[in-house]
């Protein structure tokens, strides 16, 4: 079992890193994903990971660490049964589908600045 996500490399704090977590990165590519009334660059660079399901709690503390907590960055994954959704200093992790777990998720997203177009995690 394992979880998949995405990581924007923009989100990363200068000088953070990502350790004590195995990664397997399927892919990264760039976009113009960001929003520049918002702050954010326009060109994000996605790397799209999976890492073994009993690496999840590590994982989303370790990115809680990593991420910049300014202009509300976020990291998504997924396991077949849970959402985790990652902020600097703060973790939401809820049940696939479970409109309260993501509706607190979203709510602290808006409270940092995160963009409503942003909100756009799956599930």
């Amino acid at each position: 079992m394992v979880v998949t996500g995405s990581l924007v490399a923009e989100s990363l704090r200068t000088g953070a890193g990502l350790e004590g977590v195995t990664l397997t990165v399927r892919r990264i590519f760039r976009e113009h994903a960001g929003d520049p009334r918002a702050g954010q660059p326009r060109t994000w660079t996605f790397i799209e990971f999976v890492a073994a399901l009993a690496d999840a709690s590590r994982l989303a503390g370790a990115l809680s660490r990593a991420l910049d907590e300014r202009l509300g960055w976020y990291c998504d994954f997924r396991s077949p049964t849970e959402t985790f959704v990652v902020f600097s200093k703060r973790v939401f992790r809820y049940p696939r589908g479970d409109a309260d777990g993501r509706a607190e998720a979203e709510a602290h997203a808006r409270a940092v600045g995160v963009p409503e177009a942003q909100l756009d995690w799956p599930e």
